[in-house]
């Protein structure tokens, strides 16, 4: 099982965190930001990977440093779970309709952690949660999950609409991208021979 369970603690927050690529989608979330908890029960289910977060952060602030903090971990938690990244397909991509949001992830576990962001919200907010907090999340996850990975709104008004589409653009793609590849025969997908 490619399993990860990790504990992170700093002034800002504490948090909890464990991720099953070979899940079922199940999510247990309780990060103190109620959109964030929303996007990543999106994300656990289109990725079919089990993932529980408990997040004690310092929202009285802002959501800032739970959103960030959050990321760090589930991109820690990425590259803990998929150790050597033997024998997984590497690549994923998607193009995914959200109502009249349309939004393209492509994802590459090389080992370099990018975030390439072209995602228009339209909002400064939605509902509580700042939209800025988007980038800041991907940025965190890819800078420690070692993933490259793409962002790219084709279309879209609806500021709900393009962050859901891109959390579960970016869960499909990733869920391509590691899973395993019968013609590998358990190789490490690089001609480099690492990751």
């Amino acid at each position: 099982m490619r399993t990860a369970e990790l504990n992170r603690a700093t002034a800002e927050t504490q948090i909890c965190l464990s991720l099953n690529l070979d899940g079922s989608g199940e999510a247990e979330l309780n990060t103190g930001v109620g959109f964030l908890d929303h996007m990543l029960t999106l994300f656990a289910v289109h990725g079919r990977m089990d993932l529980s977060v408990k997040c004690c952060g310092d929202t009285c602030v802002d959501d800032h440093h739970s959103v960030e903090d959050i990321g760090i971990c589930l991109g820690n938690a990425f590259r803990q779970a998929l150790g050597d990244c033997a024998g997984i397909t590497r690549y994923g991509s998607i193009t995914l309709p959200m109502d009249e949001a349309l939004i393209l992830a492509a994802v590459d576990v090389s080992g370099r952690g990018v975030l390439g962001y072209a995602l228009e919200i339209p909002t400064e907010k939605v509902g509580s949660f700042d939209t800025e907090l988007v980038e800041e999340f991907w940025t965190a996850f890819t800078r420690s999950s070692g993933i490259t990975l793409h962002l790219r709104q084709l279309c879209g008004r609806n500021s709900h609409h393009i962050i859901e589409g891109a959390f579960k653009a970016a869960a499909r793609a990733l869920r391509m991208a590691v899973a395993a590849d019968p013609a590998l025969n358990g190789e490490i997908p690089s001609s480099k021979g690492i990751l």
